[in-house]
């Protein structure tokens, strides 16, 4: 294996991982962990078994507005309820850092009511923080009425979360940083983070890659099905992927479209109603690593694809994914179903045979089509635009694989498919700013 093919599947192991929750509040949740076990690691008083959930903790949580927007009506696993308190709250009650995005795996009916009891008597405090970072999350945790051997003291410990989701740059307690990184104020700008990459070496790789190597990719399917027939078994959020199901036969078909749009609007269903079950992600975002994936994985079970052609195609999504994200940023007004999808058509084009000229075409079409589509924070209506996403890249491949790509003619489409990647990423991280803000204002004043 060459160093560069080394370094595709580094990329793709870090911006492919589990995350339980939507990742916006569970960035939350890690950042006040970490300052939780900072706080019991350095306290000078005396914290009995079980101080977390006894202890009178204060939780200042501030946030960068996209963080707040995702994490306002979006549900937290377990609990019934939605927003960032609650998952601050069970950050301090029972978050365990070292499980990063799946921070709040260990959480017990028991957390959950103690977290419950600091939302409902304002122990939790949620501010939009003034800061250059879209992705951004300070955690500051205060454990009051403590006392030590010489008096009654308020040990604090904070700690920072940086343009990942679960990039922590910065530890303190008290007043003394612990850990600080310079590299947190490298990335101040949206889409500044380059791989190199293009969409005939991902292609290349995808296809030839040993396949040993990549295998490890399954685990997409693993996880992401399993939250789709959970979502499919339950009663979840709008319950979008259980009506296309239930209406194959008299509105939507029994055909792989269909049945590809049920089962991701299915694992989007469960995962914003707040489901306790694991999402693989791609590039930070549950839901799109739902939507990078699941088409893909519906055409492998409809059609009997063999695993390492999944896994090849799996490749092959993810990373156009994490290209396209790479122009956009982890947050904006640009809804990442359309990212995703683009992704999910590629896979789809490859599993049929297509080349470099139609995984190409499919990028461009779907280009073309859904670029615009907003984000207005994450919630259980998240399932519809991801519904509509998969139905435009089955539309997209198709036209791909039949010889039918929108020219450079129309619009943001250019000759080179990277000019138009690059296209979509500056509507998103720049174009759509003002946007952006007005998304938010209008949240807040509801």
């Amino acid at each position: 294996m060459t160093a560069r093919e080394r370094e595709i599947i580094d990329i793709i192991r870090s911006q492919v991982k589990p995350a339980l929750g939507c990742t916006e509040p569970i960035a939350v949740a890690l950042a006040v962990a970490k300052a939780t076990e900072i706080l019991a690691d350095n306290c000078p008083c005396d914290c009995p078994e079980g101080w977390r959930r006894k202890a009178g903790l204060s939780i200042d949580v501030a946030v960068s507005a996209n963080i707040l927007k995702n994490g306002m009506g979006v549900g937290i696993p377990g609990t019934g309820m939605v927003g960032i308190p609650v998952a601050a709250a069970l950050g301090a009650v029972c978050g365990d850092s070292s499980l990063g995005l799946e921070v709040l795996r260990k959480l017990t009916p028991e957390d959950v009511a103690r977290a419950k009891e600091l939302v409902d008597t304002k122990a939790v405090r949620v501010t939009v923080a003034d800061t250059g970072h879209l992705l951004y999350v300070k955690a500051t945790v205060t454990a009051e009425g403590l006392t030590s051997a010489s008096a009654v003291v308020n040990p604090y410990a904070s700690a920072v979360i940086e343009d990942d989701h679960d990039r922590i740059v910065e530890t303190s307690f008290a007043d003394k940083i612990l850990m600080s990184s310079e590299a947190g104020a490298a990335s101040m700008d949206v889409g500044s983070k380059e791989y190199g990459l293009t969409v005939a070496e991902i292609l290349d790789f995808a296809r030839n890659a040993p396949y040993e190597e990549i295998k490890f990719i399954l685990e997409d399917r693993t996880l992401n099905l399993a939250l789709a027939w959970e979502g499919l078994d339950g009663d979840y959020g709008l319950k979008v992927g259980k009506a296309i199901r239930e209406n194959q036969q008299e509105v939507f078909g029994d055909d792989y479209m269909s049945f590809a749009m049920g089962l991701t609007a299915a694992a989007s269903d469960a995962r914003m109603a707040g489901c306790t079950m694991p999402a693989m992600s791609n590039s930070g975002s549950g839901n799109q690593g739902i939507t990078v994936s699941i088409p893909v994985i519906a055409y492998a079970i409809k059609y009997e694809v063999d695993d390492e052609s999944l896994a090849r195609a799996l490749i092959l999504s993810n990373l156009v994914a994490i290209h396209i994200k790479s122009y956009l940023g982890r947050l904006s007004a640009l809804c990442g179903c359309v990212v995703a999808s683009t992704g999910s058509a590629c896979g789809v084009v490859y599993l049929q045979g297509g080349g470099l000229k139609e995984v190409s075409a499919a990028i461009q079409n779907m280009a073309g089509n859904i670029t615009g589509m907003v984000c207005d924070g994450a919630k259980v209506g998240c399932a519809m635009k991801v519904a509509s996403g998969v139905s435009c890249a089955v539309q997209s491949a198709v036209l791909a694989l039949r010889g039918t790509c929108i020219p450079s003619t129309d619009g943001i489409i250019d000759d080179d498919v990277e000019k138009t990647i690059r296209n979509l990423g500056a509507i998103g991280s720049v174009g759509m700013k003002a946007t952006d803000r007005m998304i938010l204002d209008i949240m807040v004043c509801k």
